[in-house]
């Protein structure tokens, strides 16, 4: 019977946070620290004609400025070494760095900056995914065959392509051939700016020798290592320090602006800080990627799906980041929810003259389900059959396989998720009345796999230290869920359980806060280090109890002898007894989820192989629109989410709630234009984000299917709650209006559209 494990626990960092007292990385001040600010790119594209900084560099209290000419052939990249840190004589999009300048204040650095002299020669830029593949577009990297890669790892690159993933199985054409009907979409999606509350920034120190660079960052390793490339050190000589993050929701997860602090620092022997502020960082953040879906199916006589063709363009924008990993998602998701015969998919990122993207909650998955249910939609409406009962009569069962041949052990849940939403409210009683329409929307996702770790030490006054480079990323996974598995191991209530911010010079690898891992990642690690801790405390506790270490027990901060209850002795002086005698008990475990099998020649360019630990995930949404603003209501939205165990209910009803709001705002408001490679939205104001008004009590239905592998089961819960909104949202919305609108976000102006055609 657990005790901690299942309960809604309050989270460690809740006093700090709602108290002011929480140290978060702009909170960071040094002795002696300077602060910098960066000349950037006002155009898209262009050619530097000149470039004169000399009355910055006089400005009263400047200490210098930095270019590439200070640091020639410095380029840095998450697995392509495409993008340079200054740019010297191209720049390829509005906002890239040309140069840094230092100085006593911000406010100086500012004022020091106004005085700068930068001449750019506008040239041809490309502003769009199509644009990007059109015969004879320029060449936004023309060097790019000189870009280095991973040893061991590369892929399909060719003029603007960044990366490209092909599965082309047999059987396709035969179907469409023999089909009864076909159903064709195109859908489209614009970016989304993560919006979180602390903006960007890095402060470093150099002492001569070692790097300490402090952040308010999802993945301190990867700061390490990609800071390390970027300047040509050893990742030795550097230390990632992290502190409590504003927010990331995945644009904290690639290095920004510590490698220009880190080069600063050394090169004016003071530590220095270097920060966006809030129009610069939603000008240049590694935002989600904007992309056109087109997709058709081919249908038989008995509504059968026979097959698919799916050619997917994403926009990498001027540099690759992760794109090309995200290349491989649609494998994993356009054969993934229903059973259908071959399918072909072509994915492609491509090199624009905008801003780089990258990861955001959900990666991928929020168009490309946007893509396939509303397709699903179509399909029904087509033969004429309910959207519900078409998707239950053709979904996914234990045993079914993806198109890459992984197969699904659990793919049956899918059915009781869609029972579960129907027992909240009957189908058949939302969307009723003028204007108002339902939709539905599934999912299925992954437990990012990537590998953590977690050192277990027993405090002499019987608290559990845990070290651990995992992040608290807002999600409550490391100030809830590690802390609650933690105590539930020793019998400790949530409270003595005390989790250090990491530390990559303390914390053994951790793969950082992404893809719903940390909870099921860093849990398992703890219960590996735990296997470890508690032998130690039975052969210290069988010594002080003159028992067996096989007949101890360990449960409410207490070791007893099985059978004898009043024999027993506190963990606090087992562990100040080990101290003194043997040596401090501690452990350290790790875990690694180990990849499905899958068909290896399934697809080229596959970097992302498989979709372990998956979970599944079902939506409904309920509107109302108004014909004369096009305005769209939401009345209510359900879902049924399993989680394998929720480790804290509260929590994960949270995260849900959370990312359902977050997903409504991409479906209805949110929106970065591209305009000749400028975004039009340059204000948080403008872009267009929820309010709490706007955002409907979202009912939930926790699934529990424990997960063998996972920490008391549990699976992935962060990520999910956003991916299907969009989908079930303009679901919703074409059935209000009986008109379609394929393209995200589905605004006002959108819908009055819609509603005026013919």
């Amino acid at each position: 019977m657990t005790t901690e494990v299942g309960r809604s626990s309050i989270r460690s960092d809740g006093v700090t946070k709602t108290t002011g007292k929480a140290i978060f990385g702009t909170d960071v001040i040094l002795p002696g620290m300077l602060h910098a600010r960066l000349l950037r790119s006002t155009v898209p594209a262009g050619r530097i004609v000149a470039l004169d900084l000399s009355k910055v560099a006089e400005f009263p209290g400047v200490h210098g400025v930095l270019t590439a000419a200070d640091i020639p052939n410095q380029r840095s990249g998450l697995v392509l070494m495409d993008a340079p840190l200054f740019a010297s004589e191209f720049v390829r999009f509005e906002g890239e760095p040309i140069a840094a300048v230092v100085a006593e204040t911000r406010t100086i650095a500012n004022q020091a900056l106004a005085l700068a002299s930068l001449e750019i020669e506008e040239i041809p830029s490309v502003g769009s995914v199509e644009e990007a593949i059109a015969p004879n577009a320029p060449l936004v990297h023309p060097d790019w065959e000189s870009f280095a890669t991973p040893p061991g790892l590369d892929w399909p690159r060719s003029g603007n392509i960044v990366a490209e993933t092909c599965s082309d199985p047999d059987g396709v054409d035969e179907a469409f051939a023999g089909a009864t009907i076909v159903v064709e979409d195109q859908f489209e999606a614009g970016r989304q700016y993560q919006a979180y509350m602390e903006p960007r920034m890095a402060v470093a120190e150099f002492d001569g020798q070692r790097f300490t660079i402090h952040v308010a960052h999802q993945f301190p390793y990867n700061v390490r290592d990609r800071v390390a490339a970027a300047i040509g050190v050893h990742p030795s000589e550097i230390r990632v320090v992290g502190h409590h993050i504003g927010g990331g929701f995945g644009a904290k997860l690639d290095t920004g602006l510590e490698p220009y602090a880190a080069l600063l620092a050394r090169r004016f022997g003071r530590p220095v800080r270097l920060a966006n502020d809030r129009s610069e960082d939603l000008l240049t953040c590694q935002c989600r990627d904007n992309a056109v879906i087109k997709i058709r199916t081919a249908i038989g006589q008995n509504g059968e799906l026979l097959a698919r063709d799916v050619d997917v363009l994403m926009d990498s924008g001027a540099s690759a980041t992760d794109i090309p990993f995200l290349t491989s998602i649609p494998m994993h998701v356009f054969g993934s929810l229903y059973r259908i015969g071959p399918v072909r998919i072509r994915t492609r990122a491509v090199y624009t003259n905008t801003a780089p993207t990258g990861a955001f909650r959900g990666v991928s998955g929020t168009h490309l389900y946007f893509a396939l249910e509303r397709h699903m939609d179509h399909i029904a409406n087509r033969l004429d059959i309910d959207r519900l009962e078409y998707r239950r009569s053709n979904l996914q069962h234990d045993g079914s396989k993806l198109p890459t041949g992984q197969v699904l052990d659990d793919a049956g849940i899918l059915s009781e998720a869609f029972d579960a939403v129907e027992q909240l409210a009957p189908w058949t009683e939302l969307g009723q009345g003028p204007n108002r329409g339902v939709g539905i929307a599934a999912c299925m996702w992954l437990t990012n796999p990537m590998p953590g770790s977690a050192t277990l030490k027993l405090n002499s006054d019987g608290t559990l230290g845990v070290l651990t480079a995992a992040t608290e990323n807002g999600s409550g996974a490391i100030a809830t869920g590690v802390r609650q598995i933690a105590a539930e191991e020793f019998g400790l209530p949530a409270d003595k359980v005390v989790v250090t911010m990491p530390d990559t010079d303390a914390a053994a690898f951790d793969a950082g806060s992404q893809g719903s891992r940390t909870t099921h990642i860093v849990g398992r690690a703890i219960r590996e280090a735990a296997i470890e801790v508690r032998a130690q405390i039975f052969d210290t506790a069988a010594n002080m109890l003159e028992a067996a270490p096989e007949d101890l027990e360990l449960a409410n901060e207490m070791v007893s002898v099985s059978g004898s209850p009043s024999k027993q002795i506190s963990l606090a002086e087992v562990a100040a007894t080990a101290q003194a005698n043997s040596g401090p008990i501690s452990g350290t475990g790790s875990y690694t989820t180990p990849m499905p099998p899958i068909n290896p020649t399934c697809a080229s360019g596959l970097l992302f192989p498989a979709f372990p630990t998956p979970t599944y995930h079902v939506h409904v949404a309920e509107v109302e629109i108004d014909p004369t603003t096009g305005i769209v209501r939401v009345l209510r939205y359900l879902v049924a989410q399993e989680v394998g165990k929720a480790i804290n209910p509260q929590a994960v009803r949270g995260q849900i709630q959370g990312g359902v709001a977050q997903g409504l705002g991409y479906a209805l408001w949110e929106t970065l234009q591209i305009d000749a490679g400028r975004y039009s939205q340059r204000t948080l104001e403008a872009y267009g984000l929820p309010l709490a008004t706007d955002t409907p009590e979202v009912e939930i239905v926790l699934l529990e299917h424990p997960d063998p592998a996972g920490p008391y089961g549990a699976k992935g819960v962060a990520e999910p709650p956003i991916i299907p909104v969009a989908a079930a949202i303009g679901n919703a919305v074409e059935h209000a209006i009986g008109k379609s609108v394929n393209t995200i976000p589905i605004t006002a102006e959108r819908v009055l559209e819609a509603l005026s055609s013919s």
